[in-house]
């Protein structure tokens, strides 16, 4: 049996051409509901090692938050003129309770016996329980894979993106009191429409990018 195909290679390709780190948004434009569901089930949705999801997404609204972290943020006009912001948090340390609550999450969708997944539990407790092993380096990598599908998922629907590491971190968790919650910021990304006259979208200023002989390595 044949794997579905949900798009061409070439609409794949063109996505990929689209999307650019949008410099100057649109402030008039408003992602629809339909598609912005979408890019939240693209965060729901996105990877992470043994699928523990040591993160948190917090979608900015409130213009007068968004102010203040734009002056954390360099005055990153992006912050606040496009249609939504997301802040994707690590958290601090993966405890065994978090574990235990994924484990029971699992058991409960696929309709098992949680002491079936003891032996997994067993294998992923080695893991987090690791002195070796810090958790906030690991627990942000897993937020990149999520970062890049929502990039991702937003160019598939015209949507542009930019994403923000010139942030202050320590600022955006005090703001958003995440701290207290027991998650750290990461990064942030900005959602919306390009602004006409932005001079960094591909067709003003062409991508550069190495040849793919140079950057991809083949071991036949």
């Amino acid at each position: 049996m044949s794997s579905p195909a949900f798009s061409t290679p070439q609409q794949v390709t063109d996505a990929l051409e689209y999307r650019y780190a949008t410099k100057v948004f649109d402030p008039s434009r408003i992602i629809p509901s339909a598609q912005w569901e979408s890019l939240e089930q693209s965060l729901v949705l996105s990877p992470s090692s043994f699928g523990l999801q040591p993160w948190r997404f917090i979608v900015v609204a409130n213009p007068a938050v968004r102010a203040t972290l734009r002056a954390a943020a360099w005055n990153q006009p992006q912050v606040t003129d496009a249609s939504h912001l997301v802040v994707f948090a690590a958290k601090i340390d993966l405890p065994q309770t978090h574990v235990d609550r994924f484990l029971a999450r699992t058991a409960e969708v696929r309709q098992i016996d949680v002491a079936k997944l003891n032996g997994y539990r067993q294998m992923i407790l080695g893991f987090t329980n690791n002195p070796q092993m810090p958790k906030l380096p690991w627990n942000s990598r897993q937020v990149y894979l999520a970062l890049g599908f929502f990039m991702f998922a937003a160019a598939a629907q015209g949507i542009d993106t930019c994403p923000l590491e010139g942030i202050d971190p320590a600022r955006f968790d005090e703001v958003l009191g995440l701290d207290a919650e027991g998650f750290n910021t990461v990064v942030a990304c900005a959602a919306g429409y390009r602004a006409v006259d932005d001079k960094s979208q591909p067709s003003l200023s062409p991508k550069v990018r190495f040849d793919a002989s140079e950057i991809v390595r083949h071991v036949r």
